[in-house]
Order: structure tokens, then sequence, then C-alpha cells
């Protein structure tokens, strides 16, 4: 900037203007064509400079130009060209007051230095903007790391400024602050906790937008709505919302569903009680019947004579295979359990091929209803404690 005083200096002394002895009607009017200047190099940044920006990312395919040059950073961008321009000029038309000319020039570094921190930041949001929608890096919880690094510049800012207005040079400041560093710590340890953890969020994959997880200890069960550097935000399925500090996630322990949504189903393990008074060998007449109503399909006979349950058994597997609603390609059985003085626990493992709440539910639904329907026929019976209406019927 010291060349450029220079060369200004010259090209007023050729006009006949000299910077010492100005009077008051020639400062006015240094001042109001240093305004004008100003003004005018505003207004045709404005009017020129950013249209032209504009039309050019319009027609570029890329999308990334759109956002790193969106409105908030050009609009920063043309705040910085008038206090530039004052910086430079106002020294003509203040040559023999240096306490007002310094205080002057202090405040347009101070808006200098607010400015490039508000575009600086705007240029960070539009960073972030890109990444969350890359293929590769929109399912990392980034945005921590990026307000992090808006608390670094705002930081440096402000010490520039401070170190501006004291005329005191910014390593001084900074090293005075080496010496709070303990104070420093204990004010911003959420801070500091939380990039660590977000760091270690995201390098280690744990945990991603819209993951559904369950965290019983903090009452968090939902999905994932954002990562910021000091709080997780989880939707729950009740629609309230749960915050948890991101380090939480780091020491403690919590469950991410995604796996089963990336998965090829939703696992339903779920036992109904036999009654083992029940269970016996079916009769000739049975074993025709369950061959007339096409229930028997590739059944094997195990002897010349089979066990009711057994039949049962192999008509549940044979039955979720053709359910449409059950994968067929996981894990599908139908397995006794230990037996217990409630009965004989029957229980069916298959996955669902939807893995959403409703469609999942409705389906456990469907094939119980059957199961509890279909059982009779076989000669079985569900264990149940009496209710009052057994006691009176007894």
């Amino acid at each position: 900037m010291d060349s450029i005083s220079t060369e200004l200096a010259q090209l007023l002394q050729q006009m006949g203007v000299q910077q010492s002895g100005l009077d008051i009607t020639e400062r006015i009017i240094i001042i109001a064509g240093i305004l004008i200047i100003a003004f005018a190099a505003d207004f045709f940044c404005r009017k020129v400079i950013v249209p032209i920006i504009k039309k050019i990312t319009a027609k570029t395919q890329a999308t990334w130009d759109d956002y790193l040059f969106n409105d908030e950073v050009l609009d920063n961008m043309c705040h910085l060209i008038p206090p530039i321009v004052l910086y430079v000029l106002l020294p003509f038309a203040f040559p023999k007051e240096p306490v007002t000319l310094t205080f002057i020039l202090k405040l347009c570094e101070v808006y200098i230095t607010a400015i490039a921190v508000r575009l600086l930041c705007a240029f960070l949001t539009s960073l972030y903007t890109i990444s969350s929608e890359h293929k590769k890096l929109k399912n990392h919880p980034l945005k921590g790391v990026y307000q992090m690094l808006k608390l670094v510049v705002i930081c440096v800012g402000v010490i520039i400024i401070i170190s501006t207005l004291i005329d005191r040079d910014p390593m001084n400041i900074l090293a005075g602050l080496g010496a709070s560093a303990a104070i420093l710590m204990l004010v911003f340890k959420d801070t500091i906790m939380g990039l660590v953890a977000g760091v270690q969020l995201s390098a280690n994959d744990m945990l991603r937008p819209n993951d559904w997880i369950m965290m019983p200890k903090y009452g968090a069960n939902g999905v994932v709505m954002e990562v910021t550097l000091t709080t997780v935000k989880v939707r729950n399925w009740d629609n309230t919302i749960t915050t948890l500090p991101p380090y939480a996630l780091v020491s403690d322990s919590f469950q991410n569903w995604r796996g089963m949504s990336e998965s090829g189903g939703r696992r339903v393990m779920r036992s109904i009680n036999i009654d083992m008074n029940t269970v016996r060998f079916c009769t000739p007449e049975e074993m025709k019947l369950f061959e007339e109503q096409d229930w028997m399909g590739d059944f094997q006979k195990t002897g010349p004579e089979e066990v009711n349950l057994y039949v049962f058994r192999h008509y549940l597997e044979a039955y979720l295979r053709r359910h449409p609603g059950v994968n067929t390609e996981l894990t599908l059985m139908v397995r006794q359990l230990q037996p217990t003085p409630q009965g004989l626990p029957l229980e069916l493992y298959f996955f669902s091929s939807n893995k959403n709440w409703v469609p999942y539910e409705r389906l456990q639904a469907e094939v119980f209803d059957h199961v509890l329907a279909v059982l009779p026929r076989f000669g079985l019976r569900v264990f149940q404690s009496p209710a009052g209406t057994d006691l009176l019927r007894m």
C-alpha cells in the first residue's frame, strides 16, 4: 500500500494539490473525491464484477463454483473494496494531523479485519455445503470440524483487531494467551472435547447423519439429525429431540442400526409357548387332510408315525418361505427352545424384506395371527395362564 500511496501522491502533485498546507476547502474536496472513488469502486464491483462472476459460474456444469461464489461470499468481497480505498487515499486528506489520521486508519483496519473474518467464515460455510453433497464426504459428520475452523478464524481476527487498537504485535498477545492456556482450556473444554470426539467419530465411521442409534442412558432412540462441535441431535420416534455431547458417544457405548439398514432384511425373532400336553402323533386321517390341503409340500417322513409338532414346524417353514414379505436368502428357521413351566417355546427366526418400522411390525403381526389361527388344526394348543373366565368355566 505504501507504493500505491507514493504514486498517488505524485499524481496529486502533478494536478497541483500538495500534501502540505491544505486549507479546509481543499480538504473537503479531497475527502469528497475519496468517498466518490470508494463508492464508485463498490458500485463497479457490485454491478459489473459480481454479475460477470455469476454468469461464468452459471455456465459451468460443476456445482461447486455455485456454492463457492454464492451471494454471501460475493457480498463480503464487495464490502472489502471501500475500506481499502479509504485506507489508501485518506493520508492525502490529513497530511499534518497524524493523530486524526492514525485513528481513522485504525478504524479502517478494524473494519477490513472484521469483513475479512466474515468472508472467510462464508467461504468455510460454502466448503461445508460442497462437502455435505459430495458422495464420499456427505456421510461423515464434518460440521463440527468446520465450526472449529470458524472458531479459529474468529479468534485470530479478534486478536488482530485488539493488536491494532492497542498498537501491539499480535504475537505478543498470543504469547500472553499462552500463559493463560489452562484457563482457556477450562473455558473451551466442551469445544475441545467435542472436536476430538468428532474426529474420532468421523475417522472410525462410527456415526453418520440419518443413522438410527440407541443410547438408553441418555434417552436417545431415533435418527441422528445433526452432528456439531458440541452436540449431537437425535430425533426420537415420538418426535422429541435428544441432545448428546459428542464425547459421550466415544466414552460410552451406543447401538447403531446402520448395519441392519444396509443389510438385506430386519430380523424377526419371536416365540409362542406350546402346551406340551397337546404334543402327540398324528392320526392317518390328519395326515390325509394335511396332504389334501397341500400343507405338506416337500415334507419328508421320519417314521411310520409323525408328531404333530414336527409337521407344524415344517408347515411354518414352508409358509414363511412362500410369504412375499420374508427375505428367504437370509437365515430362516422354526426351532424349539428349552422347555419351561409355561410350556414349550416355539421360536420363529426370519428376516423381513422391508426394514421400515410400520411394515416390519405389520409383517410380525400377520405371521403370528396366522400361527395362532392354524395351530388348532394340528391338534396343538397355546399355553397361557388361566384367566378368570377359565376358572368360572371349570
